[in-house]
């Protein structure tokens, strides 16, 4: 599997199309589960921690419907770590080589189960375009599955009981990836995501919490998980998905014939089709222009799959693995140049 997961440059989530592909990358399901007989991992000893392990690989075991596959994270090299994370596979801050901590991961790279992250399980699910619906009732099988085999964490005041007290109650955490260049160039992105603070939804960066939006990507998700089922959760964030991508869409119409957002989308194509090096900042930023240009017909000789996929390829653990060495900077930029024109000629 380990060989598998490093030579495998694409998750399904990432390389498949989806409902409202062209605004909505991706949606994810995140669950937070605690075993009660053990201290949360940050409190927790070390033979602790390894119990913990020992115990969710036996529940994990049983489970036939999905074919899941441990890796201990201290099995892996910094650069195999860090290409989990630029998949979104595990959090950035599970990417060490802690021995007490591990990751389950399925062959599609659709669901991953983060053993002693901040809880003892972090369980996921990611899908293409807008399916939070589907990414529900998978996470949702498993949980009970967990739930039927190990003596989870529960109040019947607080609910499922977190390292956090912000993932009380229902533990679940369900956000969307969206693609906003629209509402950034008719500068209403700011209104934009101060009124989807105020209906209770968190909008952060590429790699969620602590991250800046780089190539005009955002994450938006609840913010709010104790007090409200799993489907208020979910039909919340659905409905203010779907306001975000009328505006997106509203804003696009008003660039249709804007000389400069035309100039622009085919100015960063040419860079990025003849640039002999290019930083990860750049690349991602000039990919979200020609995306923007293929969704608004401004450009027709570029596949969007091709754009998508490229997003996570010019990441610099991504560039380093196809190379089989580490690079420095301007060896990754120039080898990701490389890369993009590459891919764009295909």
């Amino acid at each position: 599997m380990l060989n598998n997961l490093s030579n495998r440059s694409l998750s399904q989530w990432i390389s498949g199309d989806g409902p409202e592909g062209d605004i909505v990358l991706s949606s994810r399901i995140r669950l937070a589960r605690n075993l009660e007989k053990y201290p949360f991992p940050n409190r927790a000893s070390k033979e602790e921690r390894k119990a913990v392990i020992a115990e969710v690989r036996e529940a994990i075991s049983g489970i036939e419907d999905y074919r899941l596959h441990y890796i201990e994270m201290a099995d892996l090299p910094e650069l195999e770590r860090e290409l989990l994370v630029e998949k979104h596979l595990v959090s950035p801050v599970h990417a060490t080589d802690d021995p007490e901590k591990g990751v389950f991961i399925d062959d599609n790279e659709k669901i991953s189960i983060m053993v002693n992250e901040e809880d003892h399980i972090r369980l996921q699910v990611l899908t293409a375009g807008l399916q939070l619906k589907e990414a529900w009732g998978i996470a949702s099988e498993l949980d009970d599955i967990l739930e039927d085999k190990l003596d989870i964490a529960f109040s019947k005041r607080w609910g499922f009981l977190t390292a956090c007290p912000t993932n009380l109650g229902t533990g679940l955490r369900a956000s969307v990836m969206v693609h906003l260049p629209a509402l950034n160039l008719t500068n209403n992105i700011g209104k934009m995501l101060t009124a989807v603070s105020q209906l209770g939804l968190a909008v952060r960066g590429l790699y969620g919490e602590g991250s800046e939006s780089i190539g005009n990507l955002y994450q938006i998700s609840n913010q709010v998980t104790l007090g409200h089922s799993e489907k208020d959760i979910m039909e919340n964030l659905v409905t203010v998905t779907q306001q975000v991508i009328n505006q997106e869409r509203k804003a696009r119409e008003a660039l249709q014939q804007d000389v400069k957002v035309i100039d622009n989308v085919k100015r960063s194509y040419g860079i990025l089709k003849y640039a002999y090096q290019l930083s990860s900042d750049e690349a991602i930023r000039l990919l979200s222009n020609v995306k923007l240009g293929i969704d608004m017909g401004i450009i027709d000789y570029v596949e969007d799959k091709v754009l998508r996929e490229l997003m996570i390829l010019i990441r610099p653990a991504h560039i380093q693995k196809m190379h089989g060495k580490e690079l420095v900077t301007i060896e990754r930029d120039i080898k990701r140049a490389e890369l993009v024109q590459a891919l764009l000629k295909s």
